[in-house]
C-alpha cells in the first residue's frame, strides 16, 4: 500500500513501514494532491485540505506524526471512513524543556545580554543583570495538563520550586505539584503563562483582551499552542503599551511569519518558527510512533490512540469496496 507523507520523516520511522511491505512517498512534480489521490495512508506535519476525502478517494488512515489535530479535517475524515489517529506525548519533554529554557531567557534576559555585547559591549551587557530574577518562588499559569503540561508542571515545581497553577477541561485531578484555579485567576497570578492546549471552538481566543489585561506588569505570555489562542492584537497592544513583561511566542496565527510582521520589531518578545516540539529525540519517538499507527491501521487492526472510532465499522466496508482485506478477517 502507498503511505503519503507531508513532509520528510525520521529514517527510523519509514524503515517500519517499508518493513511492513508499505510504498513511502513525498509528493513530487504533481504536489500533495496528486500523491494523495493515490494514497492509502498519509502522515501528516502539515495542514491538509478540508475536502480530504474529495482529493484522496483510496485513504484508510490519517495519522498525525505529533499530538494537534487541527492538521487532520476529522470530520471529513470520519464522514467518509477514514480512520483517524496521532501520537500524544511523543514529544512532551521536549516542549516542556523548551518551555523552560524560554523562560529561563526571559527571566536571566539570555537575549537582551547576547544583543548587547555584540553591539554595545561587555559593561553594557552587563547592566542587563539588574533586570534580571530567579524562577525559584515564582508562579508559573499552565493552560492545558496533557502530558506536555503535566510535564511542564513536574519541572517547574519539583525542579525549580515555582509555584505552578493548571487549568484544564473536564474535572480530571491534577498532578501532584499543580494546583487548578480558574482562567481569569490564572492570569491574574502568573508570572509566566503557558499556553499548551489544543486548538478548538473552546480555546479559540481564550487568552483574549480582558485576560491579557488582567496580567501583571512584568509578566510573561509563552505560547506553544497554537497562534490562534491568543488575541494577537490584544497581545500587540499589551507589549507595544509594555504593560506586560514580554511574550515567547513559538506559534502564530499564520505561518511562517511575515517578514513585516510588528512582533519582530518589538525588543519584549522571543520569537521561534514552531519548533518546541522538534529536538532530534522528539523526531524519532513522532516518526516511529506514526509509522506504528499507520502499519496497524492498514493491516485492519485500532490504532492506539484512535481519534475517531466511530468510524471502524465504516472502514471495514471501505476496504472490501476498495479490494483490501474483506470486513469478515478484521477484528470487530
Amino acid at each position: 500500500m502507498l503511505v503519503a507523507l507531508t513532509d520528510p520523516m525520521d529514517p527510523a520511522g519509514e524503515a517500519i513501514l517499508r518493513a511492513a511491505g508499505h510504498q513511502v512517498e513525498l509528493p513530487g512534480a504533481g504536489g500533495l494532491d496528486a500523491l494523495l489521490a493515490r494514497a492509502d495512508a498519509v502522515v501528516v506535519r502539515r495542514r491538509l485540505p478540508d475536502d480530504l476525502s474529495a482529493r484522496a478517494p483510496r485513504l484508510l488512515a490519517a495519522v498525525r506524526q505529533g499530538v494537534g489535530l487541527d492538521m487532520i479535517p476529522v470530520e471529513d475524515c470520519t464522514a467518509h471512513a477514514v480512520l483517524v489517529a496521532n501520537v500524544p506525548g511523543a514529544n512532551a519533554d521536549s516542549v516542556a524543556e523548551f518551555v523552560i529554557g524560554q523562560m529561563l531567557s526571559a527571566a536571566r534576559r539570555v537575549e537582551t545580554m547576547h544583543a548587547a555585547l555584540l553591539s554595545a559591549g561587555w559593561d553594557r551587557s552587563r547592566a542587563r543583570t539588574a533586570e534580571a530574577f530567579e524562577l525559584r518562588g515564582r508562579t508559573l499559569g499552565i493552560i492545558g495538563i496533557g502530558a506536555v503540561g503535566a510535564r511542564l508542571g513536574e519541572i517547574a515545581s519539583a525542579g525549580f520550586r515555582m509555584r505552578v497553577l493548571g487549568h484544564r477541561r473536564g474535572d480530571a485531578a491534577m498532578p501532584g505539584g499543580i494546583e487548578r484555579v480558574e482562567l481569569d485567576a490564572l492570569f491574574a497570578e502568573s508570572d509566566f503563562i503557558a499556553l499548551a492546549c489544543p486548538l478548538t471552538p473552546e480555546t479559540r481566543g481564550l487568552a483574549s483582551a480582558a485576560r491579557i489585561a488582567r496580567m501583571k506588569p512584568g509578566a510573561w505570555l509563552l505560547n506553544v499552542a497554537r497562534g490562534p489562542v491568543v488575541d494577537g492584537e490584544a497581545l500587540l497592544d499589551a507589549l507595544r503599551a509594555g504593560r506586560i513583561g514580554g511574550a515567547a511566542l513559538d506559534v502564530f496565527d499564520v505561518q511562517p511569519l511575515d517578514a513585516g510582521h510588528p512582533l519582530r520589531a518589538l525588543p519584549n518578545v522571543i520569537l521561534t518558527p514552531h519548533a518546541a516540539g522538534l529536538s532530534g529525540e522528539a523526531m524519532v519517538r513522532m516518526s516511529v510512533g506514526a509509522a506504528g499507527e499507520v502499519v496497524r491501521i492498514l493491516a485492519g487492526e485500532r490504532p492506539r490512540s484512535f481519534i475517531n472510532p466511530e468510524a471502524w465499522e465504516a472502514s471495514r466496508a471501505k476496504r472490501i469496496a476498495l479490494g483490501h482485506p474483506a470486513a469478515e478477517v478484521l477484528p470487530a
